[in-house]
């Protein structure tokens, strides 16, 4: 279990992907688009792949992009709208001016306000050519779709749309992405990637209580350094020890295009983001992305770091994991974890928690089980999950759901077992963590 790109057939894409440094930096203003050729409905294909615009504007079993999505935020629910060429529900009626205000200021067609659950605060990053791109394919690329929008009816005082003027005033910065002209070509393609289309710090930047991203660039050390939403924890995508620092840009980039790694596989949310975007890139965006992930500062060693229990800590210092190995093997169970992991773990993962990848995650040293916050591992005991389906590795092997058969006080058990053995640093987990946790989950 591990958390934080698939390869397009022809050069051509390729060479519309890759912008260059002068493309990128490049802004014009208003640009009036002439008719869609081709081959930019195609390009606008792939950048809507990389903002992974299916994943909040589709609902599972309905047309793409029609809309009707719930998302919960700390505000309440709110629901994604059809964004298919529909006259009458959907976006036909949309001008580029429209279109592009939408995109990349949070204001949709007639003023109306949208909440930043769109995330127009990175998509304002995007290049005027990338926005005539989406534009294209979006107008003449996608099938129209008539589904009425649901209405998203957050509380008072939530419920202004006006009030996200004085949001905007405060927390967004209506700038282009402005290129690093110290870094690589590749660098800079791998964070304007990261930066707005991907807008991966929608998930792995700490919010502020406004749920504004407290940091929206790599000029800021708490940029992807990490969040816990909706029941679970985007872990640190910065260079950390126990974060991406593990892995070079090629694994990186792996990881994205296969959604598996010799330590670990992609689950929840990142499942899907691998499933509906990531897999669909090129082998040039992924090493691009894993190069600018890879530069960017994480914590020392030492720093945030969650201490294990005193015996486990002196146990894994004399043996790694022996000893749990070997309580295992043996039968004769010291804790009530290891009975736990023994009648529901054992099978899959094993008693040296090596698993059996790319099947069965590994759990020693593991990055998401050493991570100081518990929730995404807490959450897949309670309710499983699958890894993505992707062209190298289509099928989406899963962990099955263990909250119904184990009571509060036995996930904490064997959460903590495993946070504290083979080579693992992490701290114990109580009942009331996990009820917190299964509350969320089962709303």
């Amino acid at each position: 279990m591990s958390s934080p790109l698939f390869t397009r057939a022809t050069r051509a894409l390729l060479a519309t992907a890759t912008l260059s440094l002068s493309a990128i930096a490049a802004a014009q203003t208003h640009p009036t688009p002439s008719a869609p050729q081709p081959q930019q409905i195609q390009r606008g294909e792939y950048l809507a792949r990389a903002g992974d615009c299916m994943a909040c504007h589709t609902v599972k079993g309905k047309a793409p992009f029609s809309g009707g999505l719930p998302m919960n935020t700390p505000f309440g629910t709110i629901y994604s709208t059809n964004i298919t060429p529909d006259k009458q529900t959907g976006i036909g009626d949309y001008t580029y001016d429209d279109f592009a205000s939408a995109l990349r200021k949070g204001k949709g067609r007639n003023g109306v306000r949208l909440y930043p659950a769109m995330p127009y605060t990175s998509y304002a990053k995007l290049s005027d050519e990338d926005v005539s791109a989406l534009y294209a394919y979006f107008m003449q690329g996608v099938k129209p779709v008539q589904q009425d929008n649901p209405k998203t009816a957050l509380p008072f005082p939530f419920n202004m749309r006006i009030l996200m003027a004085g949001w905007n005033m405060l927390f967004f910065e209506n700038k282009p992405f402005q290129a690093d002209s110290t870094q690589s070509i590749s660098w800079n393609r791998g964070a304007y990637l990261v930066q707005s289309l991907g807008h991966c710090g929608a998930c792995h930047t700490p919010h502020g209580r406004f749920g504004q991203e407290k940091s929206l660039d790599g000029s800021d050390a708490g940029f992807l350094s990490g969040y816990t939403l909706d029941n679970w924890h985007a872990p640190s995508l910065r260079n950390d020890k126990d974060g991406l620092g593990r892995w070079n840009k090629e694994q990186i980039a792996s990881y994205l295009r296969t959604g598996r790694t010799t330590d670990g596989a992609a689950f929840g949310a990142m499942s899907q983001v691998i499933n509906d975007s990531t897999q669909h890139l090129s082998d040039a965006d992924l090493l691009a992305i894993g190069e600018y992930l890879s530069s960017l500062p994480g914590k020392k060693s030492a720093e945030g770091a969650a201490k294990a229990p005193v015996a486990t800590a002196a146990s894994n210092a004399a043996g790694a994991d022996q000893p749990a190995t070997l309580e295992l093997r043996s039968g004769k169970l010291q804790t009530a974890g290891a009975l736990v992991y023994l009648n529901n773990c054992n099978a899959c993962h094993r008693s040296d928690g090596t698993g059996a990848m790319k099947a069965f995650p590994a759990l020693g040293k593991n990055a998401v089980v050493n991570v100081a916050d518990p929730t995404s591992l807490i959450h897949v005991v309670l309710a499983g999950s699958a890894m993505p389906s992707t062209k190298s590795d289509p099928s989406p092997l899963g962990m099955p759901a263990f909250g119904w058969r184990l009571s509060d006080q036995e996930v904490a058990e064997v959460v903590s077992f495993i946070r504290g053995n083979w080579g693992n640093h992490a701290g114990a987990v109580s009942a009331e963590q996990v009820a917190a946790v299964r509350k969320g989950v089962e709303k």
